[in-house]
């Protein structure tokens, strides 16, 4: 897919990451595409709703289910601000996504660490990694120093 488009995508999660830093949640922002048209967007609502599941992913996940009237998004791209964790992998698994793509690793609670490498991606998932790592790892960053 077009680098271009993976860049702008990524900047509409960003907005969402900056949304959850402003309500005081980890900022984790995701939207979901098919091609150029994004059809849900989400951020990370965990403390808002007292629900450990209420993350990004799964929040932009979810929408995108109820607009398309489909369990399953092969023809859509999650995009999310960092790698991640094995339950939004496992989620992406479910929703056989065409693509995956994030921003910044997660050392600590990204699937990478949790699987030891292995990706628990759909087979026929598109990974990709890196998209605007080093302003999705700033407001991170930035969120946790503030907390200290």
């Amino acid at each position: 897919m077009d680098q271009e488009l993976h860049i702008a995508h990524m900047k509409q999660a960003l907005m969402e990451a900056r949304k959850a830093y402003e309500e005081g949640e980890i900022p984790i922002g995701a939207v979901v595409a098919v091609g150029s048209r994004i059809i849900s967007r989400g951020h990370n609502q965990v403390e808002r709703l007292s629900d450990p599941t209420a993350h990004a992913e799964i929040i932009a996940l979810t929408s995108a289910f109820n607009f398309l009237g489909s369990k399953y998004l092969p023809d859509a791209t999650l995009y999310v601000t960092i790698e991640p964790c094995l339950m939004c992998a496992g989620a992406s698994y479910w929703s056989k996504l065409g693509g995956v793509v994030y921003g910044a690793p997660d050392g600590k609670n990204g699937y990478g660490r949790v699987c030891g490498g292995n990706i628990p991606f759909h087979p026929k998932t598109i990974l990709q990694n890196g998209v605007l790592a080093e302003e999705c790892a700033l407001l991170m960053k930035s969120f946790f120093q503030g907390k200290r």
